[in-house]
Formats: structure tokens, sequence, C-alpha cells
């Protein structure tokens, strides 16, 4: 038995359904529409310069070309590819999420190209000074967008070994002196953006699991806590900003909230109680991508996450990959997997706006097999097969196990319409069902 009090209204939903790179080949941006029609509040630009366009977006080396040139002169900068999919972005409504480094080095032992720290860490801050100046003030015949959000740095931690690491070949302290001096050199120019970092590795070792279970070694995993805790101790005694505090997981729902509580209580003992904290890489499953168990991976994670100690979210991603983590559109056909439909959903609850109270029994005490919900109440815009404005109520029903589950849902309100995402279905419109199937969500809406 489920209970939907849609008069009992609590805090507002929060933009949960941002994701990583978009969706482009090349200069193509005709499928950024699948964004727009979904409400992808962010696109964090990291990993952005793949095969396709490979050198010519987002990373600074590929802004700013020449390291010993003037980051004050305007010809040093290199933005025409940039600046197509930046546009491209803030036209399909989605605000940039800008990392500002560079791209993961996957084979880096062939060869590490730029992944090494800068020469001179003041110098590089103003090069980042030029790039957020031209989309955010119009310098160098730029632009005055809406970008908020500045991101040092992606994964500096990912191993102990500098010979191993794909990010960052320098030491934790060497980083920490990067992110210190670029950190205070950004927010003293522009204080009214948040800068922050450091997209770290996640914190694996906080589930007391063996780190084979996990598949790393326990090196690594220890790693990235004494990484983060070396940070906080820096910035601490050298007074640095930190606006958000930026982390991922590849993990399960369960284990990504444990992460979530990790990092807001590290930050809250360290007096960043005002750092907002976000997850901005995050994928359950993902060589499960194209299926409905993907699909209500991503729908209850999305919903799980609501109650999580976090502010924002990006899913890793949604560009047209090869690679299992490209989980949002079939690479092939430029056509979105079912997993896209859980963004979707997540969105009209977003754009209704106020989380309301879910009352449930459906809880098994061991946390296997429970479903995953998610109501929200608002005003919505007219719809023609439903009739004018008013108020609407929403509600997402995920049941991301291998069983069915009985669906008994008390709501004191009109039913518009039940949409399914399962094995057989992809957001079809169906009679509102006694039973949840497995891997599936639903989502109900109804007039208030």
């Amino acid at each position: 038995m489920v209970r939907i009090d849609f008069s009992d209204g609590g805090g507002r939903i929060k933009p949960l359904h941002g994701v990583g790179q978009p969706p482009f080949y090349g200069l193509d941006f005709s499928k950024f529409h699948y964004l727009t029609e979904a409400g992808i509040p962010y696109s964090r630009l990291h990993d952005v310069g793949g095969t396709l366009g490979g050198g010519l977006f987002v990373d600074i080396p590929n802004l700013f070309r020449d390291f010993d040139a003037d980051p004050a002169d305007p010809a040093a900068y290199d933005f025409a590819f940039t600046d197509r999919l930046i546009t491209a972005l803030v036209e399909a409504g989605v605000e940039p999420f800008f990392r500002l480094g560079v791209s993961i080095e996957n084979d880096r032992r062939v060869k590490v190209y730029r992944i090494d720290p800068p020469g001179d860490d003041l110098k590089w801050a103003r090069i980042c000074e030029g790039v957020i100046r031209h989309y955010t003030e119009g310098w160098a015949d730029g632009f005055t967008y809406t970008i908020r959000y500045w991101e040092i740095w992606n994964e500096p931690e990912g191993h102990p070994d500098p010979l191993i690491n794909e990010m960052w070949t320098g030491t934790a302290q060497r980083f920490y002196r990067l992110y210190g001096t670029a950190a205070t050199y950004l927010k003293t120019r522009f204080p009214h953006l948040k800068i922050g970092g450091y997209g770290s590795c996640g914190f694996y070792g906080a589930l007391g699991q063996p780190p084979e279970a996990l598949g790393m070694s326990r090196e690594r995993m220890e790693y990235f806590h004494t990484f983060f805790d070396g940070f906080l101790a820096y910035i601490k005694e050298n007074q640095c900003p930190l606006d958000f505090f930026s982390w991922h997981s590849y993990a399960s729902i369960r284990d990504t909230e444990t992460f979530a509580v990790y990092a807001r209580r590290h930050l809250d003992e360290a007096g960043y109680t005002d750092t907002e904290t976000v997850c901005d890489e995050w994928n359950c499953a993902p060589a499960t991508r194209g299926t409905a168990h993907h699909a209500a991976l991503c729908a209850g994670m999305l919903a799980a996450m609501q109650q999580m100690p976090l502010d924002s979210a990006m899913f890793y991603d949604a560009r047209f990959g090869v690679s299992m983590y490209g989980g949002m559109f079939n690479p092939l056909t430029g056509q979105p997997f079912p997993a896209y439909y859980a963004f979707y959903a997540f969105n009209i609850l977003y754009r209704l706006g106020q989380e309301v109270a879910v009352i449930t029994d459906t809880a098994d005490p061991d946390g296997e097999g429970s479903l995953y919900l998610l109501a929200a109440r608002g005003l919505a815009p007219v719809d023609s097969a439903h009739g004018t404005d008013g108020l609407r109520g929403g509600v997402l029903v995920v049941n991301p196990t291998d069983r069915a589950c009985p669906l008994s849902l008390t709501v004191a309100g009109r039913l518009l319409s039940c949409h399914v995402v399962d094995s057989t279905h992809t957001w079809e419109e169906i009679a509102l069902p006694d039973l949840i199937r497995p891997d599936s969500f639903l989502f109900i809406e109804y007039a208030l």
C-alpha cells in the first residue's frame, strides 16, 4: 500500500537530472532537442574532446594552445569550436557546467600530453579567467551567458601512483596548490560565480567491502579518502574558497547514498557547511545500457537522490558513445535508450516543483526489492489531452528488481495518465496496473 499525500508539501525537487557530455557528432547539435524535451538543467563539459572533434573543445590546452602566450591577449585563445558547443547548449535551455582542466588520458602509458601540472599556477588561473570572461562577460568577442559553475580539474586522485594516474601526474600537495591558487584568484575576480572542484573519484572505502569486490586495490581505495582529507586540511588552512565539492559514483543506489553522507559529513566537520555537494558523474550498472533494467536503475537513482544530502547531480553521460558509459542514446541511431525516459519523467516532477509526502509499507527491512517512489505537486501548463491549467500531481514509481511487486495507490486526485517503461514498453500510456513489473518504472499524473 502506498499513500500519496499531495496536501503535505515539502522541499523543492532538486536539479538531479543533469548529464555529462551532450549528444553530438562533430558540429551536429541537432539532437540537443532531446535535452530540451527532458528539461536537462546542466551538461557537465568533461571528456568532450573525443574521437570526433578531439583537440578542439573545452579543455584549457584546446582553448589556449601556447602556454607561453599572454592570457590578457584575446588572440592567444581559440574559442571557435567551443563557442559552437556552448551556444548550442544555451539555445537548448541547458546550462553548461564548465570543467576547467583536461580530458582523461586513458593511454597515458604510451605518452602523457596534457595531464601534467601547469608550469605556472597563477598563469593557469589567469587563462581560466579569460575563458570565464569570454563566456560570461563578452570579452574577446564573447558572450554573456549564465554559466554559474566552474569546476577545477577532475579526478586528480585517480591513482596514488603518478605513473598510472590518467588525470594528474603530480602529487596530492601539488594539486592542492593548484586548486588553492586558481580558486582564490577566480573567486576574487568573479565573486558572483561558483568556484569548486575537484571531481573526486568517490568514497568506496566507506562501504566496508573488501577491495576485490570493488575491482580496485585497497591502496587506491584508501587514497581517495586520504586525498580528500588532505584537500580539506589544505584549503581550510589557506582559507581557499570552495563553493561546491564535486564527486563521482559508479556504485549502487544505496552505496551512492553512503558516498553522499560521507562527503557532506566531512565538509561540515571541516567547517564548509555552506559548500554545495554535486555528484557530477554517476551511472548504475553501465554495462546494462540500453535495457529496461538500466532505465529502472536510473529512475531509482533519481528518486533516491532527492533524499540524499546533495544539491545536484549529473549522469555520465549523454554522449553518442561506443563505450558502455554513453547510457542515454543509441550511438548508431541517435535515438534515446529507455534510460532517457527516466530523466524525462523526473523533469516533470522538477517542473511541478514541490515534493510531497509518500507513505508506504512496501519497504523491505533488508533494502532488497523495495520500490523507489517520489512525488511532487505544482501548477502544470496547458495540456490539450487533459484540459487546462491547474494544480497537478506526479508520482514516479520504480521497481529495479527482478520480480514483480503489488502496487496499490491511495491518492486524493483524478487520474490523468500512467506511462510505463519496461522490457516491452518505452514511455507508453497504459491503464494504471495493480502490479509493477520487474525492471520497470511508472510515471502517473493526477489533477488535484
